[in-house]
């Protein structure tokens, strides 16, 4: 039975809501007489029955279980484990793709305003939108890590859970890994496992990775895996890090190489850069040019390392990016920086000391936006400007999106649309 919306809500309970303006984390912000109530499985403008999954001081979760009134941007999900209580992997199922891109640009725009500072003005100069990549919205994802459940099926996790849900089919995984015999419901097959990671590289390699106690064990496929990617071929462990859809890496240097224009005779530091995607790339425009690249991750630097080693001109640190900085293992003056660090942002004294460098330019690829924005801040409280903002959907029917973002110090160019 539903119950009329009212404030002091209850785990389990159903209620009748209003929905609001789409939030970051793949929600919509609905109220409950004044209470926040964050709502999955929903749509700006909708009327739906919610169903609380957690309540916060301050806020509720809620997962809309029926649909009163629908969005035009409403379409059926196609795969049947994108609902609520199912599996948690995809947030926009239930969103039209053209949608998504908006629902994500929105997103990025609030986080640029309530944490980067910017003004409307400012944000609209930039020309905020998401760009979709070549493909579609099924069948990208080139890399899927499986859960595995006590009874050793494996699956994928609920939202905000532990709890496995074993399927049979994830739609958003490249077809070769669609085909592979991992997932079982029905049966154990991984009774010694955690985890199971499946891999379907851009150079034709398919690879399953069975984990441990975090220790790997290869079960079929290569060891290691060829990726193709900025005109170069990559080697790199079946269980290492790359972008996990097929045209993020290219896309990526791209943007990176457009917004930065190097030029022959310009130094540069890569930092978070992993097997040295961008560092490849830059050392092809600078010529006889240092590019010093910095990685933390012992399999990243060896993957540099041994995927660079034809770049004599590639410096690669095995080092912590805030250490090679605070203690000089890299040192300015530096004229082009591309700073790609994880989910949770590159922080203040990283972005203080790049600037104390004095570039003439850097380049920020951010897979997380209010993280980003966050660093924005220090960015334009230094005197940068934000001079460029581009964002791609490197992963279709989920809430995530990548963003590649220009600074400029002060007295350059103003912002610019691209």
């Amino acid at each position: 039975m539903t119950a009329p919306a009212r404030a002091g809500l209850e785990e389990a309970q159903r209620v009748e809501l209003t929905v609001d303006a789409v939030a970051p984390g793949g929600h919509c912000v609905a109220r409950v007489e004044g209470q926040v109530v964050f709502v999955r499985h929903a749509l700006p403008g909708e009327r739906v029955v919610a169903e609380v999954t957690e309540l916060h001081r301050g806020f509720a979760r809620a997962d809309a279980v029926e649909i009163l009134t629908a969005s035009a941007d409403r379409v059926e999900p196609p795969c049947p484990y994108a609902k609520p209580g199912r599996c948690g992997g995809c947030d926009l199922q239930h969103v039209t793709p053209a949608a998504q891109l908006d629902w994500k640009a929105t997103v990025v725009r609030e986080q640029l305003t309530r944490l980067g500072g910017l003004t409307d003005d400012q944000i609209d100069a930039l020309g905020v939108r998401v760009e979709p990549l070549p493909g579609g919205p099924l069948g990208w994802r080139s890399r899927v890590r499986y859960a595995v459940d006590a009874a050793g099926r494996a699956g994928l996790l609920k939202h905000r859970s532990h709890e496995v849900v074993p399927i049979d089919r994830c739609l958003i995984a490249h077809p070769a890994i669609q085909d592979l015999p991992v997932l079982t419901p029905s049966g154990a097959r991984w009774p010694d496992a955690d985890a199971v990671e499946t891999v379907a590289s851009t150079g034709g390699d398919v690879s399953v990775v069975a984990f441990a106690e975090g220790a790997p064990t290869p079960v079929s496929g290569p060891a290691e895996v060829r990726e193709v990617a900025a005109g170069r071929d990559w080697t790199l462990p079946a269980s290492g890090f790359w972008q996990v859809h097929p045209a993020a890496a290219d896309t990526l240097v791209g943007a990176v190489l457009d917004l930065l224009d190097p030029r022959p005779g310009e130094t540069a530091w890569d930092l978070y850069g992993g097997a040295g995607l961008f560092a490849a790339a830059l050392a092809g425009r600078v010529g006889d040019a240092r590019v010093t690249l910095v990685e933390s991750s012992q399999d990243g630097v060896d993957a540099a390392r041994a995927n660079l080693a034809d770049l004599p001109r590639v410096e690669v640190v095995a080092a912590r990016v805030e250490t090679a900085l605070a203690r000089r293992r890299v040192t300015g003056p530096v004229d082009l920086v591309v700073l790609d660090p994880p989910r949770s942002g590159a922080g203040a004294p990283v972005v203080r000391d790049i600037l104390a460098a004095g570039p003439r330019a850097v380049a920020y690829v951010a897979c997380d936006p209010a993280a980003f924005a966050r660093d924005v801040r220090t960015f334009t409280g230094a005197g940068w400007q934000l001079a460029a903002l581009r964002g791609f959907d490197l992963f279709p029917m989920t809430q995530h999106v990548e963003l590649v973002g220009l600074f400029l110090p002060p007295a350059t160019t103003p912002a610019r649309r691209v």
